[in-house]
């Protein structure tokens, strides 16, 4: 689509300024005043623009687990939310734990998707944490490695992944979760897990595989990422980390900044993995963003199907959807709040994890014409039958949140209005 954005506040150089974006044969041919008769006019008065959001942690369920999401709704969710580019988690079937298997993905992609996927590929065959993949292969087709949903156990082979991630040059993105100290748990072990008479996961079992695998990312100088933090143990490791020059980055999820575990309902909305902790955590993880030791914030965006999601928290499927509400969630409880800026907000959600993973691209002449337009006045409630999702379980539901996002472009054609 020949068009021009007209009189949004867009972020450009590191700035919002007011400018008309002019989009031709799927970039950006113009930033400024410089309309070309006979192109469609966007009148954009009010909003603001963004270069396409990124989301680094994103369950898409194809192959192998179509009733959950698929590519096709799974990406169009994303483009509701203002993304254009993603990050697609491994633990699907087939595994993508071979060049034949993230092939069949990679196709599925091409097919169907409406936004920039990067799929990553696992570090052990079958994510069962023993046998490394293929990871010279693997490296030209897949963004970075993970095993997520499930922590590598074995040091020994962590070593060797991050190793060869090293010599590749690939992200390790690690999922870290000691299964010795689950005992059974399925939300924090806090004050409402006692009350409630809940199985409780400790922070430990998060922690410590991170502290473990800061050290072998210090040995091998491999880059390290480390998924969805939730503990403030977490925030002062990597914090501790990065001031030693160890190559390390994280994210957080916008439910882990909103919640603490006294906010928990008997629903499964609320069980995802690593669970909502306690208000001290919460904080932390405030005090991370602010500080910088917390680079991004992703979704996790893990859909279920209701049957999944309606037994409770004791008998749920862990994880929740969040890629179309995520913005908006981090915008009314971060930026209305004064708790960061505005800028602040788009490195997190976008320069930072462009940065780090190499995808996605700023609004400027040249580029593909990736952005997505957002009224930040606009409060709505939070929906779930509206969602295009196939997953509907957020612990959001029910909630007002501001910042509606009003269209999202990929290589210049609408994907969401």
């Amino acid at each position: 689509m020949n068009c021009f954005l007209s009189g949004a506040c867009a972020w450009i150089n590191n700035a919002f300024v007011k400018a008309d974006i002019t989009v031709s044969d799927g970039k950006i041919a113009a930033v400024g005043k410089k309309n070309i008769n006979g192109f469609h006019k966007i009148d954009c008065t009010g909003l603001y623009a963004f270069p396409g959001l990124i989301d680094v942690h994103v369950h898409l369920r194809e192959p192998g687990f179509e009733y959950k999401e698929t590519i096709e709704t799974g990406t169009l969710a994303a483009a509701k939310g203002g993304f254009t580019a993603i990050c697609a988690m491994p633990n699907l079937n087939p595994v993508p734990d071979s060049e034949e298997h993230i092939k069949r993905e990679l196709d599925a992609i091409s097919k169907t998707a409406k936004i920039g996927v990067f799929p990553y590929a696992a570090i052990t065959v079958g994510e069962n944490g023993e046998k490394l993949t293929d990871i010279s292969a693997l490296s030209k087709k897949a963004v970075a490695f993970s095993d997520d949903g499930h922590g590598v156990q074995s040091e020994s082979v962590m070593l060797s992944a991050m190793a060869l991630a090293k010599k590749y040059d690939k992200i390790i993105a690690a999922h870290c979760e000691d299964n010795t100290l689950l005992n059974g748990g399925y939300i924090h072990m806090g004050e409402y897990a006692r009350q409630h008479n809940h199985k409780g996961i400790c922070s430990e079992s998060e922690w410590r595989p991170i502290k473990r695998d800061l050290e072998l990312a210090e040995k091998t100088g491999c880059k390290y990422h480390v998924c969805h933090i939730s503990a403030k143990e977490s925030v002062e490791l990597i914090r501790n980390a990065k001031k030693q020059g160890i190559d390390v980055t994280c994210e957080t999820g916008p439910h882990y900044l909103a919640f603490s575990d006294m906010d928990l309902k008997e629903d499964g909305r609320f069980k995802m993995n690593p669970p909502i902790r306690a208000r001290e955590d919460r904080q932390a993880l405030i005090e991370g963003i602010k500080d910088g030791t917390i680079d991004m914030i992703s979704t996790d965006h893990a859909p279920h199907s209701e049957e999944e999601k309606s037994r409770g928290l004791s008998g749920s499927l862990m994880g929740v959807v969040g890629i179309e509400t995520a913005f908006s969630a981090a915008y009314t409880y971060l930026v209305k709040t004064g708790i960061i800026s505005l800028e602040k907000l788009i490195a997190l959600m976008h320069d930072n994890p462009m940065r780090r993973f190499g995808i996605g691209n700023n609004i400027s002449v040249g580029n593909e014409a990736n952005i997505t337009l957002f009224d930040l006045e606009k409060k709505y409630t939070v929906n779930p039958k509206s969602f295009v999702s196939k997953g509907k379980s957020t612990p959001f539901d029910g909630m007002e949140l501001f910042a509606e996002c009003k269209m999202t472009m990929y290589k210049g054609e609408t994907v969401w209005e």
